[in-house]
């Protein structure tokens, strides 16, 4: 079948990251700190074009398409060479240096449904056919829970949701709004913001991901401080099954038994595809107060971060970047000269009515200057708010300069955080080590709790022409140190493939034989994102 104009993705470059438009070299003051950092990279040869890519994986066979054409109509299913391609996996480092092979794995075929009717016709068709099922949101995953991995079936159906979008409802007096799930970050913002409201939700994959996506992902943004994880904006979901279809979330408390909303949160379309998510919404922020901080040192912040948390003064984005991260940031901005100095930043937001905002930023500048912080230039703090959303395409420069970026995460309580970081950190270290790759390891905390907080860190290295084998090997490496020192596989990018084979630790064996009896009830097939989640056998 042809390929059509409008089921494409275009807004979305096939091999990086975003809008191709705004694509853009490497900072003259970020060239001159990897010089120090790592020396001189040799530039990496220049990636195939979309048109010259072959696909290894053939289309669908014609029985197949015209079965899934009586599902959603003929013009929603696509076997197009560019289209399969952009539905081939996500946005991790590795799945963007596999889209500079000259031969790739792409789906068989993209089914594009409109209604959630549609939906469960696809999945009866994959069923009774053989074939995998990929839910596909905004494809922005990275962890490796969109490769098009057949497993035991002949084929797999790329399930784009693009379709299935929109505000369904919006209850003004609750604060509730009912999306459709293909519906991306900036539309729903839109509706909303049209109404009054936002939902708040910012991770740095917002301008392209679905609130379907963030939904099966357990996606966490950077306004977390202030509304939540998006799990903790949730408040209704319907999905459809193999085996049939759920409403979920008849009201804001409930103990009429195990909250069954909490399963497919983080199910990442192994259990079913999420058609609709109702979620807590609030009013558009009236002031956005920003603030920038400096510490000594990592521990120092890190403990006015916790003070902050527990005493609950009320900031919507807390964050604080380590020494090394904290250099990098000054280079993106010109400042070399005090991106060799050594001390950490910190960035906070402020929001809610001008009043409210305002007392709260007061009590979290008493906590933070109590705690060892000194304010710091406004300028940093806009500058953060400004390019929150722009790493990604730093990273897509990185590697056109052929030096490796990737990211890893995770969690622990206050009193183990800092022993974690040292053992990730060890870990990567030694790994890079091994490998003979010089490197530069960069941490922040950018989600804070109570009780913890969340690690986020970048490792930029010279792995040389051919890097995914020797990631793998120091990423492995990584998370055994992370599981070992009593961290979570993944605060919010997820499981995917690429941590499957850790979550049996994080969960134990009962945990996963409770996951492999839910699929087996509502996939007895298998068909739903083999490979994902977690390793499984059918049958």
């Amino acid at each position: 079948m042809s390929t059509l104009p409008e089921n494409q993705p275009v807004d979305m470059r096939w091999d990086g990251w975003g809008d191709p438009a705004r694509a853009h070299g490497l900072p003259g003051g970020v060239k001159l700190l990897l010089t120090a950092m790592l020396g001189r990279m040799p530039k990496a040869p220049p990636a195939p074009r979309l048109a010259e890519v072959a696909i290894s994986t053939p289309p669908l066979p014609d029985a197949d398409l015209a079965a899934l054409a009586t599902a959603v109509g003929a013009a929603h299913v696509d076997t197009g060479h560019d289209v399969r391609l952009l539905h081939a996996g996500g946005k991790s480092t590795p799945d963007l240096l596999r889209r500079r092979q000259p031969e790739q794995v792409a789906p068989g075929a993209v089914v594009l449904p409109g209604t959630e009717d549609q939906v469960a016709a696809v999945l009866a068709v994959a069923g009774e056919r053989g074939l995998a099922v990929v839910p596909f949101g905004g494809g922005t995953a990275v962890t490796g829970g969109l490769e098009p991995a057949a497993g035991p079936h002949r084929g797999v159906v790329s399930l784009d949701l693009r379709r299935l979008s929109g505000l369904v409802a919006l209850d003004d007096v609750a604060h509730e709004a009912t999306f459709h799930a293909g519906t991306r970050a900036p539309d729903a913002e839109t509706a909303l913001a049209e109404r009054g409201f936002e939902l708040g939700h910012f991770p740095q994959s917002f301008e392209f991901a679905t609130l379907g996506g963030f939904a099966a992902m357990r996606s966490s943004g950077q306004n977390s401080a202030g509304y939540g994880r998006f799990d903790a904006m949730v408040t209704g979901l319907r999905v459809v099954t193999p085996t049939g279809t759920l409403d979920l979330g008849r009201a804001p408390g409930s103990a009429a038994g195990p909250d069954l909303v909490r399963w497919f949160l983080g199910s990442e379309g192994t259990f079913g595809v999420i058609t609709q998510v109702r979620l807590r919404v609030h009013p558009t922020p009236e002031a956005r107060l920003f603030d920038a901080w400096t510490f000594g040192d990592f521990a120092t912040g890190a403990d006015a971060l916790r003070r902050v948390a527990q005493l609950g003064t009320g900031p919507t984005v807390i964050r604080l970047s380590d020494e090394a991260e904290t250099a990098v940031s000054l280079a993106q901005v010109g400042n070399i000269g005090k991106a060799l100095a050594r001390g950490c930043s910190a960035v906070v937001l402020h929001e809610g009515p001008a009043d409210l905002a305002a007392a709260r930023r007061e009590a979290t500048t008493r906590v933070l200057r109590e705690a060892g912080g000194t304010p710091a230039a406004a300028k940093l703090a806009a500058a953060w708010d400004h390019g929150r959303f722009r790493a990604p395409y730093l990273r897509d420069a990185l590697l056109a300069a052929g030096v490796f970026c990737e990211t890893l995460e995770t969690a622990t309580t206050w009193s183990n955080l800092h022993a974690l970081k040292a053992a990730a950190t060890e870990a990567l270290a030694a790994g890079f080590a091994d490998e003979r790759a010089r490197n530069r390891i960069l941490c922040h905390i950018s989600h804070v709790y109570p009780t913890g907080a969340s690690l986020y860190f970048t490792v930029i290295a010279g792995l040389g022409a051919e890097p995914l084998e020797p990631w793998s090997r120091v990423k492995s490496r990584a998370n055994d140190a992370i599981m070992g020192e009593g961290g979570t596989i993944s605060h919010h990018h997820g499981v995917g493939t690429d941590h499957a084979p850790w979550l049996e630790w994080e969960i134990g064996e009962a945990g996963i034989r409770m996951l492999r009896a839910v699929q087996a009830e509502l996939d007895p097939a298998g068909i739903m994102n083999p490979g994902a989640l977690m390793q499984r056998t059918v049958g």
